[in-house]
């Protein structure tokens, strides 16, 4: 659940109150996963998190290690990145917007690519970390919540469905952060299982392609 965080005296603004739900503690036995959250869970910013939308956070466990390498003498323990589910044998680059995934009693839906924000930096005490993972395109993806269920820890992440095998997380996140030609953000603003606020930018980006 979120917690406060920071202290009022700080100049630092890393340091300054802030409050949070990105601080993840490795739970055992079976959770509820409901439509918005897993039981227990929760944002403190549900303008920009949480929602049917963002109800379960992924992130690649073989991410790991890379950003332990990289930002040595720092260690990042599974959880480290805000994610609900540390899933093994997935990334960026094999799961795509739309996949269906049975875990559990649960069927989830990947609804979009996650964009990491400035509490991500205010956990670690690392400025400069968000735009990191924005340059690596290492953030994760969100799931919705197709059929509620109990979940639990070390139970396998099972493919379903892939009815979009040309938009995998990566590029859509490159996509957007870089940009997309008009017929490619048409194609992304249009696509039904993209979540709604992704689908408005890339209407966006393509009516900006547009009007040049």
């Amino acid at each position: 659940m979120p917690k406060d965080h920071g202290r009022a005296d700080a100049s630092d603004p890393l340091e300054q109150p802030w409050r949070s739900g990105i601080f993840k503690d490795s739970v055992k036995g079976p959770v509820w996963l409901g439509r918005t959250n897993l039981a227990g869970d929760g944002q403190a910013d549900t303008k920009h998190h949480g929602g049917p939308n963002k109800a379960v956070l992924g992130y690649s466990a073989e991410h790991y290690p890379d950003w332990n390498r990289e930002l040595a003498p720092l260690e990042f323990p599974h959880g480290g990145f805000g994610e609900n589910f540390t899933i093994s044998g997935q990334d960026e680059l094999s799961v795509c917007v739309g996949d269906t995934y049975a875990v559990g009693d649960a069927v989830l839906q990947v609804s979009q690519p996650r964009q990491p924000c400035v509490n991500l930096a205010r956990k670690w005490r690392l400025p400069d970390l968000p735009a990191l993972v924005m340059k690596s395109a290492r953030g994760g993806w969100y799931f919705r919540v197709l059929i509620e269920g109990h979940v639990e820890a070390g139970q396998d992440v099972r493919l379903v469905e892939r009815p979009f095998p040309d938009m995998p997380i990566a590029r859509v996140f490159a996509l957007y952060r870089d940009g997309a030609d008009r017929e490619t953000a048409l194609r992304l603003a249009a696509c039904p299982l993209l979540s709604p606020s992704w689908r408005k930018a890339f209407a966006e980006m393509a009516e900006q392609s547009r009007a040049k």
